[in-house]
């Protein structure tokens, strides 16, 4: 039988110890950081997470990449771009996102912030149709996908009903959501509870939280996520996912 109360001590110990501003430094947090209006944080906040796989400098430097023709205010330049503004963006790829993506992507945001009142209402609304990120995910994806969307770019929009982890979502979420206490994340969006959060699992989370007897499950996907969510709201069921810092520090930097 696992010992929860000796994990819960060794976590909030690895929570303390990773938890802190110095985490920015190597993680793709770094690039909504450089803004600070609401809308460029949520809108460099998800293309920043959009292409959070793989190694992290690679992330943060095509992240920058994308970004950067964009200039001060990616949601000033998304209001006003015109299509052929849009399709200067067909050159850009990161590993399998490609211009084709990259288009797509720009436009639906652009819609979003233009007839659905942005990134924050349309999580919102999410969230209240089934009080949690299951349900807020899913809706996402509905509004995000439109009758243009190419068929190709759709494999970049986590089906949380499918059984997808949906780990670059619900690490926007902790962006978004989870206030700055530790000078982290964001709290931009603080109508809706951290509790409703679920773990980002990833490779690293997954691996560490199996070796301390929070995970069973082999596979790496939504019932993982419950399952390990649900393990860490034992030890904090207003905040669980601010023990992401734990595990994943233990899994990148210690390689637990």
């Amino acid at each position: 039988m696992i010992d929860f109360s000796n994990i819960n001590v060794f976590l909030e110990e690895k929570y303390q110890q990773y938890a802190s501003p110095a985490f920015i430094e190597t993680d793709p947090i770094q690039i909504p950081k450089e803004y600070s209006r609401k809308e460029d944080i949520e809108i460099a906040g998800f293309l920043a997470a959009t292409l959070s796989w793989g190694q992290r400098p690679q992330i943060i430097r095509s992240a920058r990449q994308l970004l950067l023709p964009m200039g001060e205010s990616p949601f000033e330049f998304l209001i006003d771009s015109s299509e052929d503004s849009i399709k200067s963006f067909s050159d850009f790829y990161y590993r399998t996102f490609n211009g084709v993506d990259c288009q797509a992507f720009l436009l639906s945001l652009k819609r979003i912030y233009m007839d659905n009142a942005g990134l924050h209402q349309v999580f919102t609304d999410g969230f209240s149709k089934g009080q949690g990120a299951l349900w807020a995910i899913d809706h996402f994806r509905v509004v995000f996908l439109h009758n243009s969307f190419p068929a190709r770019s759709v494999k970049h929009l986590p089906n949380v009903l499918n059984g997808s982890a949906a780990k670059r979502l619900n690490m926007y979420l902790r962006w978004m959501v989870r206030p700055p206490v530790e000078g982290v994340d964001f709290g931009l969006w603080s109508n809706v509870s951290p509790s409703l959060l679920m773990l980002p699992l990833d490779v690293h989370s997954s691996r560490v939280a199996r070796a301390l007897g929070l995970l069973t499950r082999k596979q790496t996907d939504w019932r993982a996520v419950e399952e390990v969510t649900n393990n860490l709201r034992i030890f904090d069921p207003n905040d669980p996912i601010k023990y992401d810092y734990a595990l994943f520090g233990l899994g990148v930097f210690e390689k637990f």
